[in-house]
């Protein structure tokens, strides 16, 4: 267990906006960044990154929460972990007030498959390093494929024994449990035995973009038609194939500095541009390019360069990959290589200066590269060039943004010498049809929806078609929400009111916010009908003296609820500038300004929101089959509340109809 001063030092180490551009590409816009969401899909971003208050949040998703949270998420990871990571990302020394012998045993799974990947990777690289079969067969054939001493080193390159039950014994030595070795897929387990998946095999492991070591590749040495030539690590809790690009950890800063993404296909491609000085290059680690990995990328550059093979089934291959990235809204380029080269041998036989011309210079858009690959194939013939034209107006319809597709589609027509107009109509034919494609599709996701609504709604009281209690009580959360959001921001600043005192004169009081709200609510014996905002507000009724919390307790608390909750409230989407508002004379009331007001407009709202729901109840109450005596018990109630709704409608300057 991670001591509290440990936990206090690396949060205040872990500056948000540092951790976040780790992962997410970020633009500053005001006081803020900005960056697209690494949690969900979007072309636009909406993920705004405050460095003041430590935070981050999503305006699109709703996801929030500050440096810890950012990396339990985007990692997947335990409170402790994440500590832990950042703690190595700050070399800050953790102190652990109790860690037993048996914590292995008792980690979550995810972490102890990540631990079992990593002693995996240390055991191959020692295997290749320091014993003399390791020397002889592995190390002497990275030599052969040009790999350095430090680049073997920075990939953690090894190579796996070639026994049966190599890895095993050594995992069972070292006291591993020997289950996740078969749920990482290093081990296979077959009629109740286990053998290792990759022995006798030079292995590549794949990071995630922390780092971490989450699967691996496996090349063989020999020639053997009988066995696959490389074997990928199967999908595990920790190893997604769809969403992993090799190399990602190396490359993303790089990726960032120069706005661009070299993407490539093997193993060996990314390893030997990367000893060229090329580092902003990744790899679809053994499958064909996704949607995820795409996304994946474009947290970091909207930038995109394929580098492929000369030969024709690479260049196929790149039509693919082409479309799906303009999907996504990406600019995307692609580089050849001459016929019977690739990245990996291209990038050995040239020096590192010559390859980073080349992939200069020689990188075409997509529309000049379809252009001429396509052109070539039609060779005059008028019902191969009409088809070809299709096809490059169906990759032009795949551009989200209306005028890139716009520009490319002029210069579609100005190269294949045609009608602009007759490109735009087929084009337009192809939008809208892809438009109506997605609008069935959501029309069909809705009808599910509403078929599974109508099950059993606990809410709704069929029987007498009244609007139910419990969503009448919900009514009132707006007002709920904003007292609390009060709470969090202005809880410690005072207000002055006036009071007679033993002399009967009139003098000033001030109190603070926190306890004048929690008085007021207390005294009527009202509280939030929310359970979560219930929650933050008994936080405020536990504290008997001194200061109440700051805003950041809330924002920082380790129970994500609350934090994602404070963030909710106090986080504004737009601000304008100071700078912008002194340069258009414009002048804004802040919300300090108006403190006294806004609390008092907060408080009676609440109450009278309080009200008006029972009113709502009894109201419900009287018009169900209920004896008469309670009737009229009722109405008496009614009549004190609607005295009490008229003057705290007073209060507000309300007229009530």
């Amino acid at each position: 267990m991670i001591s509290r001063s440990s936990i206090d030092k690396v949060k205040d180490a872990a500056r948000v906006e540092e951790v976040v551009g780790d992962f997410v590409s970020l633009k500053k816009r005001g006081a803020n960044y900005l960056g697209l969401c690494p949690f969900h899909n979007e072309k636009s971003p909406s993920f705004n990154v405050n460095p003041v208050k430590g935070i981050y949040k999503c305006f699109g998703c709703g996801k929030a929460g500050d440096s810890v949270r950012f990396v339990m998420d985007h990692e997947k990871l335990t409170y402790p972990e994440a500590i832990r990571y950042l703690g190595k990302k700050y070399s800050i020394d953790l102190e652990e007030e109790f860690q037993p012998e048996e914590a292995k045993i008792e980690l979550a799974e995810r972490e102890s498959m990540l631990l079992v990947n990593q002693f995996a990777t240390e055991f191959f690289e020692k295997y290749l390093w320091e014993t003399e079969e390791g020397k002889a067969v592995g190390y002497s054939y990275f030599v052969e494929r040009g790999f350095t001493n430090e680049t073997i080193k920075k990939f953690q390159l090894g190579m796996h024994p070639p026994g049966w039950t190599s890895l095993i014994d050594a995992a069972k030595a070292a006291a591993y449990n020997t289950s996740y070795l078969v749920k990482t897929g290093l081990v296979i387990e077959k009629e109740d035995k286990l053998f290792d998946r990759f022995r006798g095999r030079m292995m590549f492991p794949i990071h995630n973009v922390s780092g971490k070591v989450i699967g691996f590749g496996g090349r063989i040495l020999v020639n053997d038609k009988k066995q696959a030539k490389y074997v990928n690590s199967p999908e595990s809790e920790v190893y997604h194939k769809s969403a992993v690009l090799y190399g990602i950890h190396l490359a993303r800063k790089s990726m960032i500095a120069e706005d661009a993404a070299l993407l490539v296909e093997g193993y060996t491609d990314v390893i030997s541009l990367h000893q060229a000085g090329v580092e902003n290059v990744v790899a679809s680690s053994g499958t064909s390019l996704t949607a995820e990995q795409i996304r994946v990328i474009q947290r970091y550059t909207k930038n995109i360069t394929i580098l492929y093979d000369g030969d024709s089934a690479g260049i196929k291959a790149s039509f693919r990959g082409i479309d799906m990235i303009l999907e996504q809204g990406m600019n995307v380029k692609i580089v050849l290589f001459p016929d019977g080269e690739d990245p990996d041998s291209f990038a050995k036989k040239n020096s590192p200066l010559f390859v980073k011309s080349y992939i200069k210079d020689e990188a075409k858009d997509f529309l000049s590269f379809k252009i001429a690959v396509l052109h070539d194939e039609v060779k005059g013939d008028p019902i191969k060039t009409a088809e070809m034209i299709r096809e490059i107006i169906q990759s032009l319809a795949l551009i989200p943004d209306p005028i890139i597709r716009a520009v490319y589609l002029k210069e579609c027509a100005m190269r294949l010498e045609i009608a602009e107009q007759t490109l735009i109509n087929e084009l337009n034919k192809l939008v809208a049809s892809g438009r109506k494609k997605e609008y069935e599709k959501q029309q069909r996701a809705q009808e599910n929806t509403h078929a599974d609504d109508t099950a059993e709604d606990p809410f709704i009281d069929e029987a007498n078609g009244e609007v139910p209690l419990a969503e009448i009580k919900q009514l009132g959360w707006a007002q709920e929400r904003d007292l609390i959001r009060i709470l969090i921001k202005y809880a410690n600043l005072l207000i002055t009111f006036q009071e007679i005192d033993e002399d009967k004169r009139i003098i000033d009081a001030q109190i603070r916010v926190g306890d004048f709200v929690v008085n007021e609510l207390l005294n009527d014996g009202l509280l939030p009908e929310n359970t979560d905002l219930l929650r933050i507000f008994d936080l405020f009724v536990g504290i008997t003296e001194g200061d109440f919390p700051a805003d950041t307790f809330f924002m920082h608390h380790e129970d994500e609820l609350i934090s994602k909750i404070a963030i909710d409230l106090c986080s504004e989407q737009h601000v304008l500038s100071a700078h912008w508002r002194e340069m258009h004379d414009v002048y804004i009331t802040e919300e300090i300004q108006l403190l006294k007001k806004m609390v008092l407009g907060a408080v009676y709202s609440f109450k009278l929101r309080k009200v008006q729901v029972m009113l709502d109840v009894l109201n419900v109450k009287i018009n169900s089959n209920i004896p008469e005596e309670e009737v009229m018990q009722a109405l008496e109630e009614m009549m004190m509340l609607q005295k009490a709704k008229m003057e705290l409608a007073k209060q507000l300057s309300y007229v009530i109809l």
